[in-house]
C-alpha cells in the first residue's frame, strides 16, 4: 500500500499539473475508457470497457491507496484530458510500474503526456528515491513508444505476438528507465535518448498477420 504521505498534493509544469483524483473524475473515466480508440491503445481484451467495470477500476486505481494515481490538467485552462500512476510498487527493488491514459483524443500528439512522464518520473526518482520505473506498450502504439524514449525509457524486449487487433498480432514491447538514465538526461549527458532503443519500435512492413480463427483476447522505496 502507498503511503499516504508520498503522494504530492501536485506536480506542476510548463503545461501540464497533476492532481490527485476526485469522485468527480469518474465521468471523464466513463468517457474515455468507453471510447473503442483508447480502449485499442490500453486495454488486453478488444473493445471497450463496460460501465461497471469502469467504476470497479476508477475506484480501485484512481481513488484508492494501490497505486499513485494522478489526474492531467492542462496547466492554463484547468481542462482534466487524462490518468498517471505508479502501480505495483516494490519497496525492497525501488521499482514501480507506469502507466498513463490520455483520454481526450482532441489533446493527442501535443506533447500533454511527455510531460506528464516526466513529472512523475521526477517524483519517482527525485522525491521517492526508487530506483526502476518500468512500463508495457503495444507495438502498433509508436507515437507512445517515441514520448517514453524520449523520457529515457529504454527498450528491453518484448512478448512476441501476444496482442491480437485488426486481423493481425502485435508484440507487446517491455520498456523501462533507471535512475541513473534519468539523472543523465537531467545532467544533458544524453541528448540522443531516443536512439537508445535496441531495437525498432515499429513493425516491418513486410511482415504477413498471422492468421487465426477468431481474436481473442505498500511502500514506494528505501531511502538510501
Amino acid at each position: 500500500m502507498a503511503h499516504r504521505s508520498w503522494f504530492p498534493e501536485s506536480l506542476t509544469g510548463q503545461r501540464v499539473v497533476l492532481r490527485r483524483h476526485t469522485p468527480g473524475n469518474l465521468g471523464a473515466f466513463m468517457r474515455w475508457y468507453s471510447d473503442a480508440e483508447v480502449a485499442r491503445l490500453t486495454r488486453y481484451q478488444d473493445g471497450p470497457m463496460r460501465p461497471e467495470e469502469i467504476e470497479r477500476f476508477f475506484t480501485a486505481r484512481a481513488l484508492g491507496p494501490e497505486s499513485l494515481s494522478l489526474a492531467v490538467h492542462i496547466r492554463e485552462s484547468e481542462r482534466l484530458i487524462g490518468t498517471c500512476a505508479l502501480s505495483q510498487l516494490d519497496s525492497d527493488n525501488g521499482s514501480a510500474l507506469y502507466h498513463i491514459t490520455i483520454g481526450e483524443k482532441d489533446a493527442w500528439g501535443k506533447g500533454y503526456g511527455t510531460e506528464a512522464t516526466r513529472l512523475m518520473l521526477d517524483h519517482a526518482f527525485g522525491t521517492l528515491n526508487l530506483h526502476r520505473i518500468a512500463l508495457s506498450v503495444f507495438s502498433f502504439n509508436e507515437r507512445a513508444i517515441r514520448s517514453y524514449a524520449s523520457c529515457g525509457f529504454v527498450i528491453e524486449g518484448r512478448a512476441r505476438e501476444a496482442i491480437w487487433r485488426e486481423g493481425r498480432w502485435w508484440d507487446e514491447v517491455s520498456m523501462s528507465v533507471l535512475k541513473g538514465d534519468w539523472q543523465a538526461l537531467r545532467d544533458g549527458a544524453d541528448g540522443a535518448s531516443t536512439e537508445r532503443a535496441t531495437e525498432r519500435p515499429t513493425e516491418r512492413p513486410t511482415e504477413r498477420p498471422t492468421e487465426r480463427s477468431a481474436p481473442g483476447a505498500g511502500i514506494f522505496g528505501r531511502r538510501r
